[in-house]
């Protein structure tokens, strides 16, 4: 074992493919000699510093989550194994490592490490990094120098896997069957750790604005200038998760900053990011269902949605006159805009939640022109767009499947809303 972990040691040298091996050959000691390699580190806590120093090797990463024990519970008094890893320092060494002197890879492995502690919710590891003092932490490395890129986008990953630990899970983020959100539901949190986010959260949403980024991105389509960039993209899948948790002071915040305002106009700036059509789609879904009647009147007065939203439906077509980030190829006719189906799905929940809200309707209905337009408009466009009723037959994706899978409360013989599937 001596010989073994000795491969850790600052003098060694640590390829890629020597870490391999060493993480395989540690992985395999903790399937079958578990009780042993335990006693071992215990004995030996060194070796976590050794560890979480060569973290930005992802080989090394594998095996600190692992002995975690957030990658699974294989240890047969695991409650007290986890309790001496929390009593210890070994939280602080990783968070440590999310500062901005670190480079990219130990950032972005420091990160999934602390996402895989929250992962397991109910583990004393998980509780203690829920702590204010942590979060507040984490919050302030993301934002000690805000050049640092790769450290924003990864202490804002750890942010958003401690508000909803499911988002963190490493599987397809946004859709299920049928391209309906998976993550629509309101978000359970502890209050004190969104209350630890909140002093720094003006300094986070004021890095959404960009104004002297001269970065030049060349696409198929044309040019971004400046492009959105993962940081901003990031603070903007943040601001989706805050909003889930309900928190008033965190949404007097996102309204008296302007800062849903400056999402929406990403919105339509970028109309070709489609990670960001679904992040603001989901905002905007928040707002309509909150219970809070300011935020509603903020989206539809202070942001102006409907009115933008006929804006683009009635021009969309890029336009490089407009002195917007993303322009069209010189040369060469200029391209639809790509965020068309987000606006169609966003019209679609506003007359469904103003069926049964007043205060939706009263918005609704002070804009004659909206009136108009989803009378005529929207509701052709959902007639051509419903599959169910094209005269070519079902889709075979859904004719094919049996009645015994997970959608087995397909009716074959009825008719889809496209409008009602959009907003289940």
């Amino acid at each position: 074992m001596n010989l073994l972990f000795s491969f850790l040691e600052p003098t060694r040298s640590h390829s890629a493919l020597l870490a391999g091996y060493f993480s395989k050959v540690v992985v395999c000691l903790m399937l079958r000699k578990t009780v042993p390699l335990m006693n071992y580190v215990q004995v030996h806590q060194y070796v976590f510093q050794q560890l979480v120093d060569l973290i930005g090797i992802t080989s090394i990463m594998e095996v600190l989550v692992r002995l975690v024990g957030a990658d699974d519970h294989m240890y047969p008094d695991s409650v007290d194994v986890m309790q001496w890893l929390t009593d210890s320092n070994l939280l602080e060494m990783i968070v440590d490592k999310l500062s901005p002197s670190s480079p990219p890879e130990v950032h972005a492995n420091a990160a999934e490490t602390l996402c895989a502690i929250t992962r397991n919710v109910s583990s004393p590891l998980a509780s203690k990094l829920s702590t204010s003092s942590f979060v507040s932490r984490i919050f302030g490395h993301a934002l000690d120098d805000s050049h640092s890129k790769s450290g924003l986008v990864s202490s804002l990953s750890v942010c958003i896997s401690l508000l909803d630990p499911k988002r963190s899970v490493p599987s397809p983020p946004f859709y299920s069957f049928r391209g309906q959100h998976v993550y629509e539901s309101p978000v359970q949190v502890n209050q004190e750790t969104v209350g630890a986010m909140l002093p720094k959260l003006g300094d986070l949403l004021t890095l959404l604005n960009v104004s002297l980024d001269e970065k030049i991105l060349p696409t198929t389509y044309g040019q971004l200038k400046p492009p959105l960039g993962k940081h901003r993209l990031k603070i903007v899948e943040f601001i989706v998760v805050l909003l889930k948790t309900g928190n008033e002071i965190a949404e007097k915040e996102l309204i008296s900053s302007g800062t849903i305002q400056r999402v929406l106009e990403l919105f339509f700036e970028y109309p070709y990011n489609n990670a960001l059509h679904h992040h603001v789609e989901s905002i905007i879904f928040s707002c309509l269902e909150s219970t809070n009647d300011t935020i509603i009147d903020h989206l539809f007065q202070g942001c102006g949605l409907l009115v933008k939203i006929l804006q683009t439906d009635n021009t969309s077509v890029v336009s490089g006159e407009l002195n917007l980030p993303t322009l069209p190829a010189a040369g060469r006719n200029a391209p639809r805009a790509g965020n068309i189906g987000h606006v169609t799905r966003i019209a679609n929940k506003i007359m469904q939640l103003g069926n049964n809200d007043s205060r939706i309707q009263m918005h609704i209905q002070e804009n004659t022109e909206w009136n108009e337009w989803q009378g005529t408009v929207l509701q052709e466009r959902n007639m051509v767009e419903n599959v169910y009723r094209w005269a070519c037959g079902r889709p075979t994706s859904i004719h094919d499947r049996n009645r015994d899978s997970d959608e087995d409360d397909i009716h074959h013989d009825r008719d889809y809303d496209v409008a009602a599937l959009a907003n289940n």
